[in-house]
């Protein structure tokens, strides 16, 4: 009996040290996840490097099925898609929202704002940003996971781009919001269309030049095939692409897997930035050996453009949550000297 009582004693021993040293069952999450990016531009390819990473990090714990160029639903309705959880999570960005609640504007595009992708982003993360934007994304049941930002963005166009004279009466496409409303005031026939559509709509002279992306994506979508001017650098808009996913899937998860979507991300973000440095310097280069015209605009006229767009900025802080980021917005580009009291 006692041998048989210590046979026991050792056989609970041995299951309990198993069971202290055995991993627990790993929690696995599974997203589907769309993009307006096609996967052959640059845009494209550093989201893919995303979901390596956290698929990576997360020891495949973290399974994603991405579509690329909106082959779900359109670019505006990703954001509706993943918070009716038809899609998990919305890989585009918020200034697709602004019809839903002008805030939106100012976490997708303030526009004459912020002259780098790293203010921009040190708004994010360190100048109340985040504190100011989770409201917003929360009121409609999703959760923002972060930013990326490629800088400054270019034109394409027919005719040449070289001051604000040359706006009036130029047929572009433009995203919805308050981009609309400054470039009408400057002359310009702001057309409204899906990301999708720019290369045909161009093709066939629906429209004189299109605010798509930034040069290096420009270049990616072939629009510089078709059109043979552009502006460079940027100034108009410097769109801040986000991830955002459902709140229900977002709280669901994993607390490791939270962390490693949003750590991941901010990684994303420097990686984006340092890219698109590099990549649009050597597109304007190619660009230029093509033919392709490049105006850089005079001191003069950018002053001209950002009194447009601040002007236009109340216009749009309308709801709280839109006059909250406003005044964070106003409160960090003092800060920061851009903007002065």
């Amino acid at each position: 009996m006692k041998m048989m009582k210590k046979l026991s004693m050792a056989a609970s021993a041995t299951a309990l040290a198993l069971a202290t040293t055995l991993p627990a069952a790993a929690q696995t999450t599974s997203l589907r996840i769309q993009t307006h990016y096609a996967p052959e531009t640059v845009s494209g390819k550093l989201a893919q490097g995303y979901i390596d990473d956290i698929t990576a990090m997360s020891n495949g714990e973290i399974q994603v099925e991405m579509f690329w160029s909106s082959s779900v639903v359109k670019s505006v309705e990703t954001f509706d898609a993943a918070a009716s959880g038809i899609l998990d999570c919305d890989f585009t960005g918020g200034g697709y929202q602004t019809g839903k609640n002008p805030a939106f504007q100012f976490v997708g595009d303030i526009m004459g704002g912020y002259a780098t992708p790293y203010q921009q982003l040190s708004w994010l993360y360190y100048g109340g940003g985040r504190e100011a934007a989770k409201p917003l994304y929360n009121k409609y049941g999703m959760e923002l996971i972060g930013w990326w930002i490629y800088g400054q963005e270019s034109f394409a166009s027919s005719k040449p781009i070289e001051k604000v004279a040359d706006f009036k009466d130029w047929k572009f496409r433009s995203p919805p919001g308050m981009e609309t409303k400054i470039f009408e005031k400057l002359g310009a026939s702001p057309i409204v269309m899906d990301f999708t559509e720019i290369f045909t709509a161009l093709e066939t002279g629906i429209i004189d030049g299109a605010d798509a992306s930034g040069l290096a994506n420009n270049v990616g979508l072939g629009l510089y095939d078709i059109v043979k001017y552009a502006n460079f650098p940027g100034f108009h808009s410097m769109p801040s692409d986000h991830l955002a996913c459902n709140l229900e899937v977002f709280n669901a998860m994993p607390a490791h897997h939270q962390r490693i979507m949003k750590v991941g991300f901010e990684a994303l973000a420097l990686r984006t930035a340092l890219t698109f440095e590099k990549a649009n310097a050597e597109a304007a280069a190619m660009l230029r050996e093509q033919g392709v015209t490049l105006s850089q605009w005079a001191p003069e006229e950018l002053a001209k453009f950002r009194a447009a767009a601040q002007a236009t900025w109340p216009e749009f802080a309308t709801t709280p949550e839109a006059k909250a980021l406003v005044e964070s917005h106003m409160a960090y580009l003092t800060q920061l000297g851009l903007v002065s009291n």
